[in-house]
């Protein structure tokens, strides 16, 4: 018997202005079209999404992380169907863990922080992760 997998809904709004609105509350996102466009909305949505799910398993592995990451994407007409799309993303985390756990125990909540972003599993241009945990480079 398959169980069914958990489903997720979100839901905001533009008003008459665009600003963006959440339905759960929260600060709204004005429309600053030349601040924040939303090719950097993706970008931001992308090293939040990363930064949840790598804490979240630390977490679960008894840590408490301090993380931060930075973003960067290319976005020009795809050579397969010639649609504007974001073709390159690059993103770089750098994340502390006080009672730092080995090198293979931080690789596994790399690779399940990677795999649990459902920002990252729903982009077509796989992002090109780099990772810095407690100054050790495990890109």
């Amino acid at each position: 018997m398959n169980a069914r997998a958990r489903t997720f809904s979100y839901d905001v709004s533009l008003d008459g202005e665009w600003a963006a609105h959440s339905a759960i509350g929260g600060s709204t996102i004005p429309n600053e079209e030349e601040a924040w466009t939303p090719e950097h909305l993706v970008l931001a949505a992308l090293c939040r999404c990363s930064l949840t799910s790598f804490r979240y398993h630390a977490r679960r592995a008894g840590h408490e992380p301090v993380a931060r990451a930075a973003a960067h994407g290319v976005v020009t007409r795809r050579e397969e169907d010639g649609r504007f799309a974001f073709v390159e993303i690059r993103v770089d985390l750098q994340a502390t863990l006080a009672a730092p756990p080995s090198a293979e125990d931080v690789r596994e909540l790399i690779m399940k922080g990677e795999r649990d972003c459902f920002i990252g599993a729903s982009l077509t241009a796989k992002p090109d992760y780099h990772w810095t945990v407690n100054g050790e480079d495990f890109s």
